[in-house]
């Protein structure tokens, strides 16, 4: 431990894992002013989530271990630093923990002189991770501290207090300084949010070392906001590019000036490149994230890709926190314009192909899938959403609103609902609530167009929850699925229904159950005029004085999609709204190509009860 801090000469592993402790939780437990402030790059409002992110990687890693080996301890806070690292800033601090730790190598127990020298390697390391270093960022305080540490190491400072303190305070006036140095903070009357978060880090540290305290029993929950009061509106730098992107290169060796060339060859900014010699975090911001998942895969084994819609997050940090945020998964197929217009916010569902996998509907387009399913030698796979890319979104939204809804792909045929429980649970189960659509592709999509229209409109979220249960049962799914090898490839067909629908001619029509599951629901003979049918096959089944919404979706056959969609409308009377779009890889893989899926919701107002 810190052998009486006041006068401590040496470190080991003990006194190092409580000092990190007790900064991480200063960091965690003020990330909701961190993220207030966030203007640059762009005032997106997460740069506190993101680092705490990034050091909640590092508690996980170090506070259940009796670590008395110094080097190693930061060793291992390094690594984690890395694969945990989120966002621009979270980026640059794991590079500088890297530099730190790679300076003092295998030493057991720490000196003020040998800190100080590491912390001034890892500020070189940090900077030096940046395709474009800005002064007036968290680069600019890290530098200012590890030069004050450094000087007075030189001047004869012998124990971990007076040095440190000193440069915490030369620390403290950089980040004054911040405004100073880049217009985006001086025209919003802020200093830069990852340098803030850096120096609440340094104080959560000197805390410890002056009275011994500061670790707290798990992370603080986040803080409810204070009725009435908003963020304010932050004009950050002018950002061109709509997703902040990240993944992670592994490989033996990973060559980081032919990566870095490679990537600076993109249309993108904000390129951060954290990392060691066999592992490697890549942070930019780009419109194409497959883009950027594609070239780093030429360097090694991609892993912990990540995404952020910016221009969304943006958007939720403008509004009002009286408004409820609502969220989805990829599983639900909505126009893009709705997403756009109600704010919807999306978890991305991945998909693989082989050894090669995307998130679903951003390094993945509808479009590409149903390519990728035509000449791929194997059939696509799904899988959930870790819990930690709900946690992730969760904690952002709920620093912004008040409370959020996550409307989610049916329990029976997914995992991931369980997923969005889990994240909700270590967020803030009474301001995340999670519904069960019993749905997937354009119902649950419907449901949750449904819901955002309702938090719009002021609802709150008990209120909008119980709305999405009360119309469960007036949302139905509907779909014909022309050729069943992709369902038997895929396992969810059986083997014999292929050569059966081969020499009968049938179009199996699948609809939802109560439950929550897909199932026969009578079947069409015939190719010919199928959209026709199909829709007179759904017209019989709904009540004509009732008004409906509706959602076509085809798989790679707009012709039939705009048919279907033509002929619903002359056969049902009552139609309040009607889209068409490409069909998800959630639908996509199981129905294939040539496929249609119908979403069919009751138009039941927002100002009367569903129930």
């Amino acid at each position: 431990m810190l052998e009486r801090a006041s006068t401590s000469q040496r470190l080991s592993g003990y006194g190092l894992r409580r000092a990190l402790m007790a900064g991480i939780q200063r960091v965690v437990a003020r990330r909701d002013e961190i993220n207030r402030i966030n203007v640059f790059p762009v005032a997106d409002g997460d740069t506190g989530t993101n680092m705490a992110f990034t050091l909640g990687a590092v508690m996980a890693a170090i506070q259940g271990r009796r670590q008395g080996h110094a080097g190693e301890l930061l060793r291992r806070a390094a690594s984690e630093a890395i694969d945990g690292a989120r966002g621009n800033s979270g980026a640059i601090l794991a590079q500088f923990l890297q530099g730190l730790s790679e300076h003092l190598g295998p030493a057991r127990r720490l000196t003020p002189e040998s800190l100080a020298l590491a912390t001034a390697a890892g500020s070189l390391s940090a900077r030096e991770a940046l395709a474009e270093p800005r002064e007036g960022t968290i680069l600019s305080v890290i530098h200012a501290f590890s030069s004050e540490w450094n000087r007075q190491a030189l001047a004869g400072a012998r124990d971990f207090r007076s040095g440190f303190t000193a440069a915490l305070e030369r620390a403290r006036e950089a980040l004054r300084e911040t405004p100073q140095q880049l217009p985006a903070l001086r025209e919003a009357g802020v200093v830069d949010a990852g340098a803030l978060g850096f120096v609440d880090l340094l104080e959560g540290i000197e805390e410890f070392m002056r009275s011994g305290k500061g670790v707290l029993r798990g992370a603080p929950p986040l803080r409810q906001a204070e009725p009435g009061v908003d963020a304010p509106v932050l004009h950050g730098a002018a950002e061109t590019h709509r997703f902040c992107t990240e993944c992670v290169v592994s490989a033996d060796a990973v060559d980081r000036l032919a990566l870095k060339a490679a990537l600076l060859a993109m249309p993108l900014t904000s390129l951060v490149l954290a990392g060691t010699r066999d592992k490697v975090r890549v942070h930019a911001h780009l419109d194409d994230p497959r883009a950027l998942f594609e070239a780093c895969a030429r360097f090694g084994r991609i892993s912990s890709e990540k995404a952020d819609d910016m221009v969304r997050q943006a958007d939720s940090a403008a509004q009002s926190r009286e408004r409820v945020a609502i969220v989805t998964d990829s599983g639900a197929d909505m126009p893009p314009e709705e997403m756009e217009r109600l704010a919807i916010h999306l978890v991305p569902v991945r998909v693989s192909f082989g050894s090669r996998d995307y998130l679903d509907k951003v390094s993945l387009s509808a479009r590409e899938f149903f390519r990728e399913l035509r000449e791929s030698p194997v059939p696509p796979r799904t899988s959930q959403p870790p819990p930690g890319d709900f946690r992730r979104l969760f904690e952002f939204l709920l620093s912004h609103h008040r409370d959020l809804v996550y409307v989610g792909l049916s329990r029976m045929l997914s995992g991931t609902l369980q997923s969005g429980e889990s994240a909700a649970a270590r967020v803030d189960a009474a301001r995340a609530r999670v519904v069960d659509s019993c749905h997937g592709g354009a119902a649950q999509g419907l449901l949750a167009m449904d819901a955002a229209a309702a938090a719009a409109a002021g609802w709150d979220a008990p209120r909008i929850a119980a709305r999405v249960t009360e119309m469960v049962p007036r949302t139905h799914l509907f779909a014909v699925v022309k050729d069943l090898k992709y369902g038997v490839r895929g396992g969810r067909a059986p083997k014999a229904a292929l050569p059966l629908q081969r020499w009968l001619g049938l179009i199996p029509l699948i609809r939802n159950r109560p439950n929550g599951r897909l199932g026969i629901g009578g079947a069409l003979f015939g190719r010919e005029n199928l959209p026709e049918r199909f829709a007179a096959a759904v017209a019989r089944r709904l009540d004509p004085s009732k008004s409906w919404r509706l959602l076509v979706c085809h798989c790679d056959c707009i012709e039939d999609g705009e048919a279907l969609r033509r002929a619903l409308r002359e056969r049902i009377p009552k139609v309040e709204a009607d889209w068409l779009i490409e069909a998800g890889s959630g639908i996509g893989a199981h129905a294939g190509p040539g496929s249609l899926v119908l979403g069919v919701q009751e138009a039941v107002p927002l100002s009367v009860p569903a129930g």
